[in-house]
């Protein structure tokens, strides 16, 4: 029983076993396109009737300009990279959005909100076209999902010490704390974070593809520290990179990112 139990075990997870397209890094994701799209994008239009969306200024005609020239650059390098269809499901939808936050944000299946608070940030054009290539990165590398898949496993073995410990209240109680901080400091943590790492390589190439300055990526960084005046958690208590990791990464990648624009015939950036 226990030999069926294994096989059954190892074949659900090599189903659930995905490829990503960019990095060619295999991941586990138990959640499809086709159910997180349709909840992706009734939450969306929803988000949109309960705030105050922007329209018909020359920021919000510049957040919808870049989102479609990149999305326009991640179909030619997904499709460079032998991944025809790969956006097929996709509803591209570029949409700024009335807010003080210092935030963007990009649902799977291509649903994006600029909030008028990080355009002071931001600053230019190429400074959006740094944040847009991010937040896709993270719908194109089906982070959410993997995301989601993480936090049932998380859960999942939580429930499984519980029933091991189930008959010593003391012991159950002991693992509880243990599991509860040391699978988030030991696993969620610095699983949030390699993908915030990897949204800014993928989004960094994403950008100069469509024509955009990579070498902007580190300077961004350089001003949103400087906005956060240097309060921030341990890296190491934080779901993001520090500052300084992010913009020594991003100043490591730009090169490389211009390499890959190259092979699109693109070698010169615009400048605003």
């Amino acid at each position: 029983m226990k030999r069926v139990v294994t096989l059954a075990v190892v074949f659900f997870i090599a189903s659930a076993c995905k490829t990503n397209p960019f990095t060619g890094k295999q991941y586990v994701s138990l959640y499809g396109n086709n159910q997180l799209f349709p909840m992706a994008f009734q939450q969306y239009d929803q988000f949109l009737n309960e705030n105050k969306v922007v329209t018909g200024t020359e920021d919000s005609e510049m957040i919808k300009r870049v989102g479609q020239r990149m999305a326009v650059a991640a179909e030619r390098w997904l499709n460079a990279l032998g991944q025809q269809g790969y956006l097929t499901d996709y509803r591209w939808e570029y949409n700024l959005v009335n807010s003080d936050q210092l935030n963007a944000w990009c649902m799977p299946g291509g649903k994006i909100v600029f909030y008028t608070g990080i355009l002071p940030v931001t600053q230019t054009e190429t400074g959006v076209a740094v944040v847009m290539g991010h937040e896709i990165a993270h719908a194109l590398a089906n982070h959410g999902a993997q995301r989601m898949t993480a936090g049932t496993g998380q859960q999942l073995l939580g429930v499984a010490g519980n029933v091991a410990f189930a008959k010593n209240e003391k012991n159950r109680q002991l693992f509880n704390q243990i599991y509860g901080v040391g699978s988030q400091v030991g696993f969620m943590l610095p699983f949030s974070r390699s993908h915030e790492s990897e949204a800014d390589a993928i989004g960094l190439t994403l950008m100069a593809i469509a024509g955009y300055n990579p070498d902007e990526g580190a300077e961004l960084w350089r001003r949103m520290k400087a906005k956060s005046g240097g309060q921030a958690p341990p890296e190491i208590l934080s779901t993001h990179p520090s500052s300084d990791t992010r913009i020594a990464n991003l100043t490591a990648l730009a090169p490389k990112a211009k390499e890959e624009a190259k092979k699109f015939g693109i070698t010169k950036f615009r400048s605003n």
